[in-house]
């Protein structure tokens, strides 16, 4: 499993939507078994327990118009909303930067790793595991929330990376993680946002 140059291995921390394939990714690089949960809108998250062991699979919450507690894309409340929920962005909490020797340095003690693979291999994967009857979150699934899914978690890595965080991506297990570089052209790259591209790490 190739990984990021620079990473001490207990940076680590695997993210993405609903049957990206964290769990067979902590399990392939022997990380922690039990998934932890992390609010973004929630102050300090970045002090969490679900933090201390590492690698760690993560599902993320987070902040919606209306909604005073971040979701997960597969609450009940995101799911059966009347109409798509909309990211607030800025209410995403992104820890401080480290001034001096003595305090923690946040923004670095953590690499935050998005398995993002295309809506088309998500909705596979999840409707083969679903065969199995362990999941009910993918119960009525369809290729639209899956995508809608995998939009969510794609703009928030963008932000996390224009906040200065360790973000990457990968798009699949056999391939290496890629950084966000920002183009100042529109680069378009299998549907994932605008104005940047993927360069390996």
């Amino acid at each position: 499993m190739q990984l990021p140059a620079e990473l001490t291995f207990i940076q680590l921390v695997v993210t993405g939507p609903p049957g990206a394939g964290k769990t067979h990714y902590i399990n392939k690089i022997h990380g922690w078994p039990n998934e932890g949960y992390l609010d973004l809108s929630r102050k300090g998250w970045w002090k969490d327990r679900a933090l201390t062991y590492r690698p760690r699979e993560v599902h993320l919450g987070f902040p919606f118009v209306g909604c005073a507690e971040g979701l997960t894309v597969f609450d009940k409340e995101w799911l059966e909303a009347s109409k798509p929920l909309e990211l607030e962005l800025e209410r995403i909490q992104i820890p401080p930067v480290s001034r001096h020797i003595f305090q923690t340095d946040w923004r670095n003690r953590y690499i935050f790793e998005f398995l993002l693979p295309p809506a088309e291999t998500i909705l596979k994967q999840r409707q083969s595991r679903h065969s199995e009857g362990y999941f009910p979150v993918d119960k009525n699934l369809s290729l639209d929330i899956v995508e809608r899914q995998l939009d969510i978690y794609q703009q928030v890595v963008l932000y996390l990376h224009r906040k200065k965080m360790q973000v990457y991506v990968r798009q699949s297990l056999d391939q290496p993680p890629m950084c966000i570089v920002e183009k100042k052209i529109p680069v378009y790259l299998d549907g994932f946002l605008r104005n940047h591209a993927l360069n390996p790490a």
